[in-house]
């Protein structure tokens, strides 16, 4: 099993940071290619939620990302120390409506709920913990 960590402040000039550290443990992790799009979808948007979002009290969070891979899925963890949210008790947005009836927010996590094989929220140690996983297809 391949893992790596990153602590990085809830900052959207922290973003391209954050997607660096996805990259390199791709490409150290040998993964294949056509499955980073969505990780990096996912990252951007949870990543972005925190940070217009997560500040409570005027503190800027802490957002740690953690990485692991193994022979039958990747798992991307967003965690934050920001007041606690489960971003997936957010009602899934109407996608067929009309754009004037929609309600605003939400997409976001509704993609990626959509592009991953597994979402789930805790809250732990005083941390939101987002986790997202990928199957890996049988070689």
């Amino acid at each position: 099993m391949s893992q790596a960590t990153q602590e990085l402040s809830a900052d959207a000039g922290q973003l391209p940071a954050a997607t660096a550290f996805l990259g390199e443990f791709w490409e150290t992790a040998d993964l294949p290619p056509a499955l980073v799009f969505p990780f990096e979808l996912a990252l951007e948007e949870i990543f972005m939620n925190v940070v217009m979002h997560g500040s409570g009290g005027g503190q800027v969070p802490t957002v740690r990302l953690i990485i692991a891979a193994d022979t039958d899925s990747i798992t991307l963890t967003v965690a934050d120390n920001g007041p606690a949210f489960d971003p997936l008790s957010l009602a899934t947005p109407d996608i067929e409506a009309d754009l004037e009836h929609r309600r605003i927010g939400g997409l976001g996590v509704h993609l990626v709920r959509e592009m991953m094989d597994a979402v789930s929220y805790a809250r732990e140690g005083g941390f939101n913990q987002l986790r997202m996983t990928k199957n890996l297809a049988p070689a």
